[in-house]
């Protein structure tokens, strides 16, 4: 039995009832199949985590539902291990490495270094990269984002990065500028009722 809010949350983006020229941009990037890196920012409960669940079902279809936790440990310069807990399918990886503290910069490289070394198992998929989905990115440390820009330029071929925060303020422009930004505003009265 699944709860209520699981159990009614759109899947894809036909089901979803405001913003709807988010939608259809997002859903013609997908369509048109040069898939960039993605910032999608708004307030919380706004829907964001919704769109994206929404693409990932675009790109990969039923699949990018079949969930599953992972715990990933990674050690730190100073021989400390740490854990970090990742959601995702076999396409995709969701995580938020302010989970980890003051060491986000190596959970975020080592993540990614692994997802993107990592190959597919059926290379007649029809998209040739896997997809990491980084919630809160704007409560990361600078030399964190600043490590998150040069894997998101290293590892272009094999993965793409979608990037989710409240406000781009706090985001480098060097992460900014490398990603196609989406606002997503709260629903107003009229589209909530």
């Amino acid at each position: 039995m699944s709860l209520w809010c699981d159990k009614y949350q759109p899947k894809t983006f036909n089901e979803l009832h405001y913003q709807l020229e988010q939608a259809a941009l997002l859903q013609a990037v997908v369509a048109d199949g040069d898939f960039p890196h993605f910032l999608i920012y708004g307030p919380s409960g706004s829907g964001k985590k919704t769109r994206i669940k929404c693409l990932l079902h675009d790109l990969y279809g039923d699949g990018a539902q079949s969930l599953r936790i992972e715990n990933h440990v990674y050690e730190t310069p100073s021989r400390r291990k740490g854990e970090i807990t990742t959601i995702g399918s076999n396409y995709h990886v969701q995580v938020n490495p302010s989970d980890a503290g003051i060491y986000d910069r190596i959970v975020i490289q080592e993540l990614i270094k692994t997802i993107a070394q990592t190959k597919e198992i059926n290379i007649n998929e029809q998209r040739s990269f896997k997809v990491i989905v980084i919630i809160e990115v704007d409560k990361l440390a600078r030399d964190a984002q600043r490590a998150l820009r040069r894997t998101m330029e290293k590892y272009i071929s094999s993965c793409r990065i979608i990037l989710c925060c409240n406000s781009t303020s706090r985001v480098i422009p060097a992460i900014r500028s490398r990603c196609l930004a989406i606002r997503i505003a709260a629903p107003t009265i009229d589209e909530v009722y």
